[in-house]
């Protein structure tokens, strides 16, 4: 389904992100993963190779733009194009308000949604001379009803759909789709590290009768990101088994 495109991937060493990387390969694609570090990256190629899966990474801070510039350019002079960016990079939160520093709210805001937007604003000027792109963030679930506690991270997320919904507008004169996907509960680290009370409740609503895997959500990416999508912008689409509030 992808064939001869470029994708690259914020956030692609782990849960999600890596599942990504292997359906998009798995897809033809030309992948490039970005993580957050260099032995997380190096560690999450060696894995992919054990599978006979070939990809370049990289590990730049999201919140420097010079850095994403260098390798964006760098990406651009090998590979010629970025067909596809994918910000899937983010952190969750958990704790009450009360509990929470102004420093780690930032934190969450910085990654959540600042990342997003430098990562895209490095990425659209290729995209425009292309005439033709896609980009896909990660929204949440909790973007649509929020959650009990760990204010921050709905808070980026709604930030996220925003930012989702208007880029559509601005960019589709360009031939540019944007789209998002809000996973419900799923299985990944992020999840794991969640406390039972939050969870439990959560797991309750889902009328499918399951958790969601990491594969389910590289599908929802998948489809937006090929020809099948070529009419959706502007769309936060849940991958939820139905557990809307």
């Amino acid at each position: 389904m992808l064939e001869g495109k470029v994708m690259v991937i914020t956030g692609g060493t782990r849960g999600i992100g890596i599942e990504t990387v292997r359906v998009f390969k798995e897809n033809k694609a030309e992948v490039i993963l970005l993580g957050s570090k260099k032995e997380t990256v190096e560690k999450a190629i060696l894995k992919l190779k054990e599978e006979g899966m070939e990809v370049k990474g990289y590990y730049p801070d999201l919140n420097h733009i010079e850095e994403l510039n260098e390798v964006v350019e760098e990406i651009v002079k090998e590979y010629g194009k970025i067909d596809i960016l994918i910000n899937n990079a983010g952190i969750s939160a958990n704790q009450k308000i009360e509990d929470t520093s102004s420093e780690e709210f930032a934190k969450i805001m910085n990654l959540n949604v600042n990342a997003i937007f430098n990562m895209t604003k490095v990425v659209v000027p290729y995209m425009k001379r292309q005439h033709n792109g896609v980009i896909l963030n990660a929204s949440s679930m909790v973007s649509i009803y929020g959650q009990p506690s760990g204010v921050g991270y709905p808070a980026s997320k709604f930030a996220v759909n925003g930012i989702t919904k208007s880029l559509a507008r601005e960019l589709a004169p360009f031939n540019i789709r944007v789209n998002a996907v809000a996973p419900g509960i799923t299985k990944t680290d992020m999840v794991d590290s969640l406390p039972k009370e939050i969870i439990d409740p959560l797991i309750k609503t889902i009328p499918i009768g399951r958790i969601g895997e990491p594969r389910d959500i590289a599908n929802a990416y998948l489809f937006l990101a090929s020809d099948l999508a070529t009419y959706i912008t502007g769309n936060i689409l849940s991958v939820d088994g139905a557990a809307r509030s």
